[in-house]
């Protein structure tokens, strides 16, 4: 299991372009993954829209990542790039 605390850097937060886009880059790898607010009270599925919607989560705010499997360190590096903003996707 692969764990990295993240401070979203995307203008808008997670609004529904840019939650959609983040379950797309989760999608891509077949470890589980999971983003959960910074102080545990929240965790979805990082590969459900509605899950994500349902974090309503601004820029400057920490969520955790995580992931488990086959490719998690990949998927987390990138779900990371993307929330921060140094990734199109």
């Amino acid at each position: 299991m692969k764990k990295e605390t993240v401070t979203i850097n995307l203008e808008n937060g997670l609004e529904a372009t840019p939650a959609a886009m983040l379950v797309q880059v989760a999608s891509r790898y077949n470890s589980t993954v999971y983003i959960q607010s910074e102080d545990g009270s929240v965790r979805v599925n990082a590969k459900s829209i509605m899950g994500m919607m349902s974090l309503g989560l601004n820029a400057g705010e920490c969520v955790v990542v995580e992931a488990n499997g086959v490719d998690e360190k990949e998927a987390v590096d990138n779900i990371e790039r993307y929330l921060t903003g140094k990734a199109a996707s």
